[in-house]
């Protein structure tokens, strides 16, 4: 039956061409963002997949910046200690010229007392970001944390795990801010004829060719090797810690990466598809707007029945 209030053939070629549309749409998005989940509308349980790991990701790229300060804040430590290790070396092979008899010693306690100073600059000037590992206040805490990794658990807890490092008497103090003499600088030191003494502090000016004097200048000597030995250990100690610095920071780039193609998996569109799919749908909406054209073009011809 033919009816010019209900034209069922174009009906239907409507109804094709809208879908056909809505298809182009879709397809025409995917292109522009190159995302086939955009949006939760899209897929909503990898839309909310990806959005975690995007999130977990920034953490990451956070962890691994914190990484690289802490790198720097090692790096700006050990070489201060390496400054330290050379003046003090210095400081010993004057000390090692004292020990000859005759030599004028006062002159001798002048170029230390100026390598002294040295010493205490390589100290105050290792500060990097605020922190200063060689500069110690023995009666707060001497831990240093630094941000190592950040995970989620199967049930959604986040952890973030960190590097602690004991900066202490045991550690890179190298003098006690605090005044508690419990850095390996200013730590009080004995001499034979029952004396103390200080790296940072001793002082050979007085000294004679007596054979007392000669045994204090010698346990200055055995003083000055411990520190550097002490230094040494402290400086080999921070090496390690910036080799797992380095190694957790290389391991959070490549955890980064694999979370990129991972999300990628998820939500990425595939170009070579979707061209090919928006070529399909653009002549699919060709051929429906001409269908449309011919069913509205055939209620036309009831017109001919009434001439």
């Amino acid at each position: 039956m033919s009816s010019i209030n209900t034209n069922i053939a174009a009906m239907t070629a409507l109804q094709a061409l809208n879908q056909t549309n809505k298809e182009t749409l879709v397809t025409q998005n995917r292109v522009a963002t190159g995302y086939r989940v955009a949006n939760a509308s899209d897929n909503a349980a990898y839309w909310s997949i990806a959005t975690t790991m995007r999130s977990d990701r920034l953490a990451l790229s956070t962890v691994a910046d914190a990484l690289g300060l802490g790198a720097a804040t090692v790096d700006v430590a050990n070489q201060g200690i390496t400054s330290a290790i050379d003046t003090a070396s210095k400081i010993k092979s004057k000390l090692v010229a004292a020990r000859q008899p005759g030599v004028d010693r006062a002159k001798i306690q002048a170029e230390i007392e100026q390598l002294q100073s040295s010493l205490q600059s390589s100290v105050d000037t290792a500060t990097f970001s605020g922190q200063n590992w060689l500069s110690v206040d023995s009666t707060g805490t001497t831990t240093r944390s630094l941000v190592a990794s950040f995970s989620r658990d199967g049930a959604g807890a986040i952890t973030i795990g960190t590097i602690s490092v004991d900066v202490g008497a045991t550690g890179s103090m190298l003098v006690d801010s605090s005044g508690g003499g419990q850095g390996i600088l200013d730590s009080d030191k004995t001499v034979t004829s029952g004396g103390t003494y200080t790296i940072l502090s001793l002082d050979i000016s007085t000294l004679t060719d007596d054979s007392a004097d000669l045994d204090d200048l010698e346990d200055y000597i055995s003083g000055v090797d411990e520190a550097i030995t002490a230094m040494t250990n402290a400086a080999t100690d921070l090496g390690a810690v910036k080799t797992r610095i380095d190694l957790q920071k290389e391991f959070a780039k490549s955890l980064m990466d694999a979370i990129d193609k991972g999300v990628g998996q998820l939500v990425d569109a595939d170009m070579n598809e979707e061209s090919t799919r928006l070529q399909a749908l653009q002549v699919r909406s060709q051929l429906g707007v001409q269908s449309l054209s011919m069913a509205n073009q055939s209620a036309q011809s009831i017109l001919q029945l009434f001439q």
